[in-house]
């Protein structure tokens, strides 16, 4: 049965660990552990500091989104900022940041960002056929 979770956080750095721990509790409830609850949690972690820092829209709120349909876990980070779509560069060992997408490409199966008409999304997608996962409970 297809699951799916989202939320929505203010874009202010203080809300990113809020961010990642709700990411790190759906992951949890769906039975996604380990490696890849892991590497999940990162990658939100990274896109939602991307959008948080990044977004030029005034007190705009930042959307996350889970979903896991057929084997595939799929992560959206959401912004209002929509004509600013990220692009991957080489940063230099001296610099202090620049990688997050470096670490988006290694550790996700595919990804990628689109327009839509207000909000840009980047999205990450994991193979998770072989990972032990149960549907959330229904209440």
């Amino acid at each position: 049965m297809p699951a799916s979770e989202s939320f929505r956080i203010p874009k202010n750095r203080s809300h990113v660990p809020v961010a990642r721990q709700r990411v790190r509790k759906v992951l949890a409830d769906w039975g996604i552990t380990d490696e890849l609850a892991d590497a999940v949690t990162l990658l939100a972690n990274e896109l939602v500091t991307n959008a948080v820092t990044h977004c030029r829209v005034s007190h705009a709120r930042i959307g996350v989104e889970l979903s896991l349909t057929n084997g595939e876990l799929t992560l959206e980070v959401a912004d209002p900022d929509r004509d600013r779509l990220p692009r991957p560069h080489d940063s230099t060992p001296e610099e202090e940041g620049g990688r997050g997408l470096a670490l988006v490409a290694a550790l996700a199966d595919t990804w990628g960002c689109r327009q839509g008409p207000y909000t840009k999304c980047v999205w990450a997608r994991f193979d998770v056929k072989g990972a032990q996962t149960h549907a959330p409970a229904t209440s």
